[in-house]
């Protein structure tokens, strides 16, 4: 049986899910050479930026681990395909920063050309947390 743009996608976007942030070097065959990570947070301009490539999506999570001593770690909650090209990702990163440890809501808008990720946006609440976690 023959998969659906947007299963294809959708099973794309799960194998990666599974390589974030730690095994990144795996996901050669996932992301096109020319991938854009746009990265949008006031909060964290040291992060804030559009990252080039693997090495780049790779370099913005080495970053993120730095910021928050490696604690990064996220849930995600629903995964909307919207046609063939887009996938629609509401997730809950949580981390620890300036000794705070939090959960929020974030977006990420997935374009996927010829079953390879081309471009990403992580969009980020910056001006609400969901739920402050007590250690």
């Amino acid at each position: 049986m023959m998969l659906t743009a947007e299963q294809a996608n959708l099973t794309l976007l799960q194998r990666l899910e599974k390589l974030i942030p730690d095994d990144l070097s795996s996901a050669k065959d996932l992301v096109a050479r020319d991938f854009v990570w746009h990265y949008f947070n006031p909060s964290l301009p040291e992060l804030e930026g559009d990252y080039m490539g693997l090495t780049g999506l790779k370099a913005f999570f080495d970053k993120l681990g730095m910021v928050t001593n490696n604690t990064f770690r996220v849930e995600t909650h629903q995964v909307i395909p919207v046609g063939d090209e887009l996938v629609v990702v509401h997730a809950n990163p949580m981390m620890t920063f300036a000794g705070e440890t939090f959960k929020l809501d974030a977006v990420v808008v997935w374009r996927i050309v010829d079953n390879r990720i081309v471009e990403a946006w992580d969009i980020p609440a910056v001006h609400s947390v969901r739920e402050a976690i007590q250690d």
